[in-house]
């Protein structure tokens, strides 16, 4: 099981609590674990990646083990600390401005 971290306004958007598990199937990567999550809660559709391109919405980063993954690819393998349910997989709304 995976372990996910999602920020308060997805976390209202989807009624769930801090974290959600998830079972991924196949090689564990981003683009696995945002359909894994999309399809759990089709309510976050669109939230996360554009629908179109599927690119990570801007203001959107990934991070696991201390690690921004935001920039690997979405087909790169998690890292196997995150694959175990051992550390999490954080969603964080990032900030710009001053």
């Amino acid at each position: 099981m995976i372990r996910v971290r999602l920020p308060a306004h997805l976390r209202n958007l989807a009624h769930v609590d801090r974290e959600v598990e998830l079972e991924v199937p196949g090689q564990p990567t981003q683009r696995a674990l945002i359909d894994a999550l999309e399809a759990r809660y089709p309510v976050l559709q669109g939230t996360l990646r554009d629908p179109v391109t599927q690119q990570r919405r801007a203001f959107v980063r990934f991070f696991a083990c201390e690690e921004d993954l935001s920039h690997e690819p979405p087909d790169a393998p998690l890292p196997d600390a995150v694959t175990t349910g051992a550390e999490p997989f954080f969603v964080i709304g990032a900030m710009a401005g001053g």
